[in-house]
């Protein structure tokens, strides 16, 4: 479906506008078929980033300000997340041992499990979501968001 017919637009939209529209309209389609899936496990996808993020270290801790960088969505509070998945018994907070100022954060073995559980199930939504375009088309589309991020 053209973004025109997609948000029902009644005139001809200039390519740039039309452009960002598309962009930002997409995301948000990709967003609510993956918030749908996080949505039965009681995570969010700012929570679901931070446990990525948290796997990715190998059993190294993280602080909040390597959450912070590391995060899709930049403007996520990580302070409230990190509480958030505590409270959830997914991640542990501790004080470092060798500079009592810094608080470390780990993953658990519980948030491993849930990821573990939620990993093919996320594969198949992106492939779900990517059907409709070749693997050639899916390289140009990364090189040109690239691209358009620089």
């Amino acid at each position: 479906m053209k973004i025109e017919e997609a948000i029902k637009a009644t005139g001809k939209m200039e390519i740039t506008a039309k452009t960002v529209i598309n962009i930002t309209f997409t995301s948000r389609v990709l967003e609510e078929s993956f918030q749908g899936i996080l949505k039965e496990y009681d995570l969010s996808s700012q929570q679901f980033n931070v446990l990525r993020i948290l796997r990715g270290q190998r059993g190294k801790p993280a602080n909040l300000s390597t959450l912070q960088e590391r995060m899709i969505d930049k403007n996520s509070n990580t302070t409230r997340l990190v509480d958030k998945l505590l409270k959830k018994g997914w991640v542990l907070r501790q004080v470092c041992a060798k500079n009592r100022r810094k608080i470390e954060i780990f993953i658990t073995e519980d948030g491993l499990q849930l990821l573990s559980t939620l990993d093919p199930i996320v594969v198949e939504n992106n492939k779900k979501n990517v059907s409709n375009l070749t693997h050639t088309e899916l390289e140009i589309l990364n090189n040109l968001l690239d691209k358009l991020r620089s």
